[in-house]
C-alpha cells in the first residue's frame, strides 16, 4: 500500500471520526443537526460532481440512489436522538456494530459472501467479537436504573435505525453505477429528509423556533462537510487502483475509535479509568471483527 492510498484510506477516519463530535459540539436539536448536515453534504457532493464532471444518473439508478440517501437520513435522525440520551461516545460504537452486523448478514444471505464452512465459522466469530466489543464500549462501572433505562432506549432506537443504514448501503448495489456517480443523488435523498423533518417540527412545535431560522442549523453545515469528506474519501479509497473495497472498508472503520475517543475527550462524556480501558478493548474488538469479515 503506497503512502497516497493510505492517506486517502484514512480520510474516513477524519471525516466520519470527527463528524459526530462536531455535530454534538455545535449542539441544537436533531432537527438542526440533520438539516445542517444534509445541506453540507449536498453542497460538497454538488461541487464534487461538477469538478469531476460525472454523469448524473437517471431512471431506476437515480431513484434507488435517492432512496439510499433517504435511508441514511432517517437513520441519522435516530442516531442524533440517541446522542441526546447517552452521548456520541456510547452511541457511535453501538450503531457501528449494528451497521457491521447488518452489512455482513446481508452479504452472506443475499450476495453469497463467506462461501464454505470455514469462512462462515470465522465470520460468525467475527460478528460475536463485534457484539462483545459494542457491549464493552457501553459498559458502566457504577450503574444506575436511570442510566440503564436510557442506554436500553438508545440501543433500541439504534437497532431500528440500522434499517435506514442498511438501505443506504444496499440500495446502490441494485444499480450498475459507481458510488461516485450515486453520491449526489444520495445527498439529494438526505437533504429531502432533513428539510421534511425540519418542516414537520416547524409546523408541530409552537414553543421552539423553526430549525430553518436558527443559526445552529447552518453551523451544522460544517458537520455535513466532514461527513461528506469521509464518504468521498471512502469511495475513492475503495477503488481497485487505490486500496480496494475490503481494505478501504476496514480503514474506514477506524473512524469509530476517533468518534468515541473525541466524544470522551472534548464533549465531557466522562468515563472512569476502568470504563476507559474496557472501552478501548471494545473498540479493538469491533475493528478487528470488521477486518475479519472483509478478508475471509
Amino acid at each position: 500500500m503506497d503512502t497516497v492510498a493510505l492517506l486517502v484510506g484514512l480520510g474516513p477516519l477524519i471525516g466520519w471520526g470527527l463528524f459526530p463530535t462536531i455535530a454534538s459540539k455545535f449542539g441544537g436539536r436533531p432537527s438542526n443537526q440533520i438539516l445542517g448536515t444534509t445541506i453540507g453534504t449536498f453542497i460538497l457532493a454538488l461541487v464534487f460532481m461538477w469538478v469531476r464532471d460525472l454523469p448524473f444518473p437517471n431512471g431506476s439508478d437515480l431513484i434507488l440512489s435517492i432512496i439510499s440517501g433517504i435511508g441514511w437520513g432517517c437513520a441519522q435522525i435516530v442516531t442524533f436522538l440517541s446522542f441526546r440520551l447517552v452521548g456520541s461516545s456510547r452511541a457511535m460504537p453501538v450503531t457501528t456494530a449494528f451497521q457491521l452486523l447488518g452489512a455482513s448478514l446481508w452479504g452472506v444471505f443475499y450476495l453469497g459472501d463467506w462461501p464454505g464452512v470455514t469462512a462462515k465459522i470465522f465470520g460468525g466469530l467475527a460478528l460475536v467479537a463485534i457484539i462483545i466489543g459494542a457491549y464493552l464500549t457501553v459498559w458502566t462501572e457504577n450503574k444506575t436504573q436511570e442510566k440503564a433505562s436510557l442506554l436500553k432506549k438508545a440501543v433500541i432506537w439504534l437497532l431500528f435505525g440500522e434499517i435506514g443504514y442498511w438501505l443506504y448501503s444496499a440500495a446502490p448495489q441494485a444499480t450498475p453505477i459507481g458510488g461516485m456517480e450515486a453520491f449526489l443523488p444520495q445527498a439529494i435523498g438526505m437533504l429531502i429528509v432533513g428539510v421534511i423533518y425540519a418542516a414537520i417540527e416547524t409546523m408541530s412545535n409552537n414553543t421552539e423556533a423553526s430549525p430553518f431560522k436558527e443559526k445552529v442549523s447552518y453551523k451544522q453545515i460544517w458537520a455535513g462537510f466532514f461527513f461528506a469528506f469521509g464518504a468521498l474519501t471512502y469511495l475513492i479509497s475503495a477503488q481497485p487502483d487505490m486500496n480496494g473495497l475490503a481494505t478501504g472498508f476496514v480503514l474506514s472503520q477506524t473512524s469509530v475509535a476517533l468518534a468515541t475517543l473525541t466524544g470522551i475527550w472534548f464533549l465531557g462524556q466522562e468515563k472512569t479509568k476502568k470504563e476507559m480501558a474496557v472501552t478501548v478493548v471494545g473498540l479493538i474488538l469491533i475493528i478487528a471483527g470488521a477486518a475479519v469479515t472483509q478478508f475471509i
